[in-house]
Order: structure tokens, then C-alpha cells, then sequence
């Protein structure tokens, strides 16, 4: 089969021939038909989590495929040396969720864990709850517009995006943000995300960023609110006051996809794909063949605009 191989740490996967994999007792083939392209692909061949320990193997984490009954299925955690990025994969069973039947397989694969990672963010572990306000970082990214849309329709009173760039930002109002926040080194971020809040601070802070804007929407967090921290693009380090916590008895929580058990994601998927299904959820695509998988990973380390999909 043809799939995107890495052959060695720091250098760029090429499309090449791979062994197909071969079914087990709890595993199954899966025909990918679309695969997610995420910054984790790239850290982890960059070697920054380590020693892969098998080289070479497919690049990809998350996809969408069909498996030998004809089962439309999202999967994640393919078996090594098999990844996404392939014309199959090998995935245990148990790991498979089932998609709506109304969405397609670029915009299921685009949502994958990305979107997995903001309804759950949002719910299990903030737990979201109708008439309250919510920040979001990092908002133009894959996730943070997700974040956006399904604060939103999860009942939230105001919707708050902030990220760099004020053009993809507007794309943040058509998304159903009440307000943006442009985050620039002149900004007084604390003020303008008070100032967007209405005054009454924000009760949820969705965080793939940290830094100095992470740290400026603890300023502004109401009372009890949880800053849920998924990623640090901006830094990976603040210095943070204690009386910031101390003084919003804020709860600052960790959080990454693959913390809620395999049910709880199984559902979330199903309601995520089925928002998408009948144009509640959109997400801007920007699909690829798997021949041009060299082309994603530049685009992916430029930081594409639109989430990035491989098709077989």
C-alpha cells in the first residue's frame, strides 16, 4: 500500500510503499478515506517526544475509514508502525467510534481529535453549563474555532475569541462569537478581554496558547471559573501570582483528548458529527491527496489557515 513513511527523526515523511497491515484478535484493518494533519505529527517526528522506537512508521493519529463490513468509522491510536496517513491502517476495535450518518468523511477526519479535544474540553472537563461566558485562545486555530462554534450552541451567554490575526478573526463572528480580541505586544489584553467580557469576567477559559495571554485572561476570571490548558503556543511558561487563583478561586485544569474514557468520547464524537451533519458545526477544510503528504507538512509548519485533510 502507499503511505507517508518517516525513515528517520527530524526529516520530512515521504510517500512510499509500506506493508499493509494485517488483522488481529481485537484488531482491525481500517480503509482510511481521510486523515487529520496535526502539529502533534509533526512534534513527534521532530523527535521531541523521544525515541519513536520503530522506524520506519506512518505518520497520522486520527482518520476516518471503513473497516471490512462496511462500518463508516472515526478512529485514533492506529497501531505502530501503521498511522493515518495510509491507504490502511490497523486499529483495535475497541478504539473505533461511529460517525452521523449526514457528514462527510473530510469534514468527520477535520474534526477528529481536534474537535474531540474542544466539546470535551468544553463539557467533561469544564462542564459548561447555559448563561455563561466563555474565552477562548487561540481562537482562528483548529481548535479554538471549534471551541467558538460549540460554546455557543452549548448555551453559552456571551462567546469571547481572541488570537493574532484580525482578518481570520472575523471569521470568528461568522462563527458566533459576540465579541473578539485582538492579541498584539501594544494591547492591554487584560482590559480588552474585560472590556468584551461586559465587565462580569469569564467563567470558562479554553487555553491552547499560555503565556502572557493565558496569564491576562486569569486577571479577568470570574469567580470559581476553570482555565482549562490544552497547549502552549504562545510559551510554555508563566509566572503566576498566586492571588490571581487565590482571589477568583480559580481552578486551573489540565486537560488532553484522550483523558475521558473510551464512552464518553464515543458519544461526543457522535453529537460532535452530528452538529456538523446538519451545519451547525463548519470547519474550513483545506483537503490534499496523500501523494502531496510532503506539501501538508510544509503547510502544517507554516501554520495553514484551513485544517488540513489527507485523502488516499
Amino acid at each position: 500500500m502507499k503511505a507517508a513513511v518517516l525513515t528517520q527523526t527530524g526529516t520530512k515523511p515521504v510517500y512510499a510503499d509500506f506493508p499493509d497491515p494485517q488483522p488481529g484478535t481485537g484488531h482491525v484493518v481500517v480503509d482510511v478515506t481521510a486523515a487529520g494533519v496535526h502539529h502533534l505529527d509533526l512534534a513527534k517526528a521532530s523527535g521531541a517526544y523521544g525515541d519513536p522506537g520503530t522506524l520506519p512508521y506512518v505518520i497520522g493519529a486520527d482518520g476516518v475509514g471503513r473497516t471490512a463490513t462496511g462500518r463508516r468509522v472515526f478512529f485514533t491510536s492506529p497501531v505502530a508502525p501503521h498511522g493515518t496517513w495510509a491507504e490502511r491502517t490497523l486499529v483495535a476495535e475497541h478504539d473505533l467510534l461511529d460517525l452521523a450518518d449526514g457528514v462527510d468523511d473530510i469534514t468527520a477526519a477535520a474534526l477528529g481529535n481536534t474537535g474531540l479535544a474542544a466539546w470535551l474540553a468544553l463539557t467533561w472537563r469544564a462542564d459548561l453549563q447555559p448563561g455563561q461566558n466563555v474565552l477562548v485562545l487561540g481562537a482562528t486555530g483548529a481548535l479554538g474555532s471549534v471551541a467558538v462554534q460549540l460554546a455557543k450552541a452549548l448555551g453559552a451567554a456571551k462567546v469571547v475569541a481572541a488570537d493574532r490575526d484580525p482578518e481570520r478573526l472575523a471569521r470568528s463572528r461568522e462563527h458566533g462569537a459576540d465579541a473578539t480580541v485582538t492579541i498584539s505586544p501594544d494591547t492591554d489584553l487584560a482590559g480588552a478581554f474585560r472590556d468584551a467580557s461586559g465587565g462580569h469576567g469569564f467563567d470558562i477559559i479554553i487555553d491552547p496558547v499560555w503565556g502572557d495571554p493565558a496569564l491576562a485572561a486569569m486577571h479577568v476570571a470570574a469567580r470559581g471559573a476553570r482555565h482549562i490548558q490544552i497547549g502552549q503556543s504562545a510559551a510554555a511558561t508563566i509566572e503566576l501570582p498566586a492571588s490571581i487563583v487565590r482571589g477568583a478561586r480559580l481552578e486551573l485544569l489540565g486537560f488532553a483528548h484522550v483523558d475521558p474514557p473510551v464512552h464518553v468520547r464515543r458519544d461526543a464524537y457522535l453529537k460532535l458529527t452530528e452538529l456538523a451533519a446538519t451545519g451547525a458545526l463548519t470547519v474550513d477544510t483545506t483537503p490534499l491527496p496523500l501523494a502531496d503528504c510532503q506539501r501538508a507538512w510544509e503547510l502544517q509548519q507554516q501554520g495553514a489557515p484551513r485544517k488540513l485533510v489527507l485523502t488516499p
